[in-house]
């Protein structure tokens, strides 16, 4: 039985006066406003459930865009954000500081390997590759290289959707390939998985690395490019070759960070240190927006001077917002004291067994797992819109895109949920 079928129909339902009074004058993102389907109206959340104005209750199988990984409305999560807030809820960063900030700054520094240990807080994973790759520009012009201002990206990346970011995310496949023209120009290659891509790697490289100063990836996983998954080799195939032509490392570890692959941080899975590493989604356990970058300290030192343009210009008004941090030190209190790594282990072992049947039904092309991220692709989805409403019905909350139907659930979610879940992507699938 499906999560939804003891509740109501949406058709019995009439909506709330506040969903009929605003949902005119609303932009959704990812959507042709035109034909896409009319939005839910979520009122409540618990454990891994989305409670729907119109009395139903879905499983949700994407923990709020990869966010939620110890569930909603964690407690301890929730007493740390109402004490924060009797305190003080905001107070600008710039020349004032704040215990939540400075305390989640050296724990995460505390966590990170090397010397990753200046941290610069945001509030988007968007804007904290945009820090990144500021840094990685200014770090060369500070030196005086002025002709290494490019970045090399990958195929089937995806770092954010602002303006800079758009340009270092694949310029084909990818969603942002509209803007081309208005994208400043960096290096996109294949990454290296195989003999041939990495002898296409390697020749972009010399040929391009007096102009280049960084190298970018998400490690382990291309989330938004489709769930693409590549070995811990790749990473370290990627930090010799920053080494042999003196450029930095960047990870953007925004969906992978915080457990999603398995380990805390997926780059450690490859037992390397990058230069500048990007942190969001999770961070805060998915209750308040906040993003960091991490450098470490050869990249910072070189702003370090008395030119005052030698500074790095940027400063988000929200920045190291206190409630935020405070989210995000009791999300770190909870990875310590709740077996996260161990959860995330058993739903990878039950992902695993019960997605694979999935292998053998017509139009799939492919099952894959990793962590608490698990894969159906398909040869083609003509209608990711419909699909998702099919989900819906049977009391499930997952949104397919591109060829790939994906569960990325809560690290607390119960067997039983998730079981509901992949019994109705094999049910979907074969109708």
């Amino acid at each position: 039985m499906s999560a939804s079928a003891s509740r109501p129909s949406p058709s019995t339902q009439q909506m709330p006066q506040w969903y009929e009074d605003g949902l005119p004058h609303i932009w959704l993102p990812y959507s042709q406003m035109k034909t896409a389907s009319a939005p839910l109206a979520a009122v409540r959340t618990h454990d891994t459930r989305i409670e729907l104005a119109d009395g139903r209750e879905l499983v949700d199988g994407a923990a709020a865009w990869w966010t939620a990984c110890h569930g909603y409305n964690h407690p301890h999560i929730r007493a740390a954000v109402s004490a924060q807030l009797a305190a003080m809820p905001h107070i600008m960063f710039g020349g004032t500081v704040h215990e939540p900030a400075l305390r989640l700054a050296a724990r995460l520094c505390a966590m990170l390997p090397g010397d990753l240990e200046r941290v610069f807080f945001t509030d988007s994973g968007s804007v904290s590759v945009e820090v990144a790759m500021k840094m990685a520009i200014q770090y060369r012009l500070n030196k005086g290289e002025t002709g290494r201002t490019k970045l090399l990206a990958f195929k089937g990346g995806y770092h954010g959707d602002t303006l800079a970011t758009m340009a270092v995310c694949d310029p084909e496949e990818g969603m942002h390939h509209l803007y081309g023209s208005a994208l400043a120009e960096h290096i996109i290659a294949p990454l290296p998985q195989d003999e041939a891509s990495t002898a296409e790697f390697l020749r972009l490289l010399k040929n391009h690395a007096h102009e280049l100063t960084a190298i970018m990836t998400e490690p382990l996983v291309q989330g938004a490019g489709g769930m693409l998954f590549h070995s811990p080799e790749v990473l370290r195939t990627l930090r010799k070759a920053a080494d042999d032509h003196d450029l930095l490392l960047i990870l953007d570890e925004i969906f992978t960070g915080f457990g999603r692959t398995g380990s805390m941080f997926a780059y450690e899975q490859a037992g390397i240190v990058p230069d500048i590493v990007t942190l969001s989604k999770a961070l805060t356990g998915g209750t308040l927006a906040l993003a960091a970058t991490v450098a470490r300290r050869h990249v910072f030192e070189a702003f370090l001077s008395d030119n005052p343009e030698h500074a790095l210009m940027h400063g988000p008004t929200f920045m190291a917002n206190p409630l935020a941090c405070a989210c995000a030190n009791a999300s770190l209190d909870l990875f310590e004291t709740e077996p996260r790594l161990e959860q995330v282990q058993a739903i990878n072992a039950f992902l695993t067994d019960a997605l694979e049947p999935c292998r053998t039904l017509p139009g799939v092309k492919d099952v894959r797992t990793m962590g608490a991220i698990g894969v159906v692709e398909l040869e083609k989805i003509a209608n990711p819109d419909a699909l998702r409403q099919r989900f819906i019905a049977e009391g499930v909350w997952i949104r397919p895109f591109r060829s790939i139907i994906y569960l990325t659930p809560a690290f607390t979610i119960t067997q039983s949920d998730l079981k509901t879940l992949t019994d109705t992507i094999y049910r979907v699938i074969s109708a």
